[in-house]
């Protein structure tokens, strides 16, 4: 009875016996994603000890990626054949949009900035391609607007390809040949960047997160850039399905992996080239990581727990927001009116914090279920699960 009272409040698809279970460790992994990018453009004082971490933050845009291939790979790779393209369409739209378009009303202040900037043939062009997630195919327009929502073009774009690229014929079933292939993808990643050294067809000299150039920019937010990795991680789910390891084994690659990538953005960072560390370079470890934390241990368990998982959920706001709202809040110099002057900055980051949450609560899940149970599945309004199996991205 009690079982039968629960199933109510989910929507027919979530019913299906296939249906896997949620990854929570993966959850956790992009609340500290989603924070260290957000203290990657808005660094806070005497961060002298965590400087490497943050100094990395660029890095963990392809881990997002790499987890948006694992997790629709893993959700769906199983059920190819049964996907409703529509559907998955409208799931993946009705998640992304909503809190896209907020984004977009909190940033109407930055269209003046823009207008004062820009031509005005290129502001107008702008205007247009923005709000169709099309600005990330323009090297010019790419951080119109919104500075970091050049991804929701990848992103579209790769969800608009992958019900085809699932139920594509040539996939290995094979654990070993699923790793090669892997490994594959994650060489023809590296095309790109290491063609850019070679050429260097901006003529910059030591090339850092500050070099703004056009094809630099061509190669950092174009979406066919992103192809490669985002591939990896489908190939990565469909590994995690066809290999069954321990939890154990799982548990002991979670911490081999964050130890590495500790120690490669203290050690080997500083050092490496922008431009590779910016093209993947460390995506197998990445992968290993993720991996790892779809165990069922401790650590997967702590990333799930409380405001890990909290923040995990609502994620993909924090990231759309932040940009934009700490300049917003700067502006309207929100710390003096609230008489917290005092703690700046760390009251930005908690009101940040604060909205991603508020959005999540009140625009990306009520809205998704809203659209998904009267437009697309049409059942009595059952609400959304929240699922930890999404990402940051969508």
């Amino acid at each position: 009875m009690a079982t039968s009272k629960a199933n109510k409040h989910l929507l027919p698809h979530m019913l299906a016996p296939d249906r896997k279970p949620p990854l929570p460790g993966l959850t956790g992994i992009r609340t500290f994603l989603a924070v260290g990018i957000l203290f990657f453009h808005y660094t806070p004082p005497h961060a002298t000890y965590i400087r490497p971490m943050i100094e990395a933050g660029f890095t963990y845009i392809g881990c997002f990626l790499l987890i948006s291939g694992f997790v629709l790979s893993y959700n769906y790779a199983h059920r190819a054949d049964t996907i409703k393209v529509g559907r998955f369409y409208a799931a993946r739209g009705s998640r992304l949009y909503p809190v896209y378009l907020l984004s977009l009303l909190v940033s109407l202040g930055m269209l003046h900035a823009e207008w004062l900037a820009r031509p005005h043939g290129e502001f107008w062009t702008g205007v247009v391609l923005t709000p169709l997630l099309l600005q990330g195919w323009s090297p010019t327009l790419a951080t119109f607007w919104n500075t970091v929502a050049w991804t929701l073009s990848t992103e579209a774009m790769l969800y608009l390809a992958f019900p085809f690229i699932n139920r594509a014929k040539w996939w290995p079933k094979d654990a070993q040949k699923l790793l090669i292939l892997f490994f594959t993808f994650w060489c023809c990643e590296l095309v790109l960047p290491i063609t850019y050294m070679a050429l260097n067809p901006d003529h910059l000299t030591n090339i850092d997160r500050y070099s703004s150039a056009y094809w630099l920019r061509l190669y950092k937010y174009t979406p066919l850039a992103y192809v490669p990795i985002f591939m990896a991680g489908v190939t990565l789910g469909r590994l995690n399905n066809a290999r069954a390891l321990q939890d154990r084994t799982k548990l002991w690659m979670t911490i081999g992996a964050g130890i590495f990538i500790v120690l490669c953005f203290y050690l080997a960072v500083p050092h490496l080239p922008y431009v590779l560390l910016h093209g993947g370079l460390l995506t197998p470890v990445f992968a290993t990581l993720i991996v790892g934390l779809t165990g069922v241990h401790w650590i997967s368990r702590a990333f799930g727990w409380g405001p890990m998982g909290i923040f995990g959920r609502a994620s993909f706001c924090l990231y759309l927001l932040h940009f934009n709202l700490w300049n917003v809040l700067h502006d309207h110099h929100a710390a003096e009116h609230l008489h917290l002057q005092a703690f700046d900055p760390w009251i930005y980051y908690a009101l940040i914090l604060l909205a991603a949450y508020v959005a999540y609560r009140w625009v990306e899940h009520p809205v998704q279920s809203y659209l998904l149970t009267n437009f697309v599945y049409k059942t009595p309004k059952p609400p959304v699960p929240e699922s930890p199996a999404q990402t940051p991205l969508g």
